[in-house]
């Protein structure tokens, strides 16, 4: 499992006091870069014509963050299919190891030169696998 430390700003907190649940998505977007650039898979068009790319995702809020508390957010291939890929992420509080919300992400492999869905090379699975076994 992959975890990235991230630092609150003053800007990610709105004026209830807590973190902005516009910005949780930014979080767990930050996460899922940060995993497949370690992992191998390519995130930009000069890495090659394989990627993946969002198709669903959907998000369980369980506490709120505040302005003081210290977080990380989890990263993880939790299934993988053909053609597609489901993420599992946490954004957790680093101190308690409590979670404060959970995103399941559904990608899919896609070919940039085709535009359209791409079978995910079974390299760049492998790669993720050992990357994943090598985290824990």
């Amino acid at each position: 499992m992959h975890t990235l430390p991230l630092q609150l700003r003053f800007n990610d907190v709105d004026m209830m006091g807590h973190v902005n649940n516009a910005v949780i998505m930014e979080f767990f977007d930050l996460g899922k870069s940060h995993y497949f650039a370690d992992a191998g898979i390519p995130v930009t068009p000069e890495e090659g014509d394989f990627c993946v790319m969002i198709v669903h995702f959907e998000v369980d809020f369980q506490s709120q963050i505040h302005w003081h508390d210290n977080i990380a957010v989890t990263t993880c291939v939790s299934h993988w299919g053909n053609k597609s890929l489901q993420v599992t992420q946490q954004i957790v509080n680093t101190d308690s190891g409590l979670p404060y919300a959970t995103c399941r992400t559904v990608m899919s492999g896609y070919s940039r030169s085709a535009a359209a869905s791409a079978v995910i090379p079974e390299d760049v699975k492998q790669r993720v696998i050992r990357y994943d076994q090598s985290s824990n």
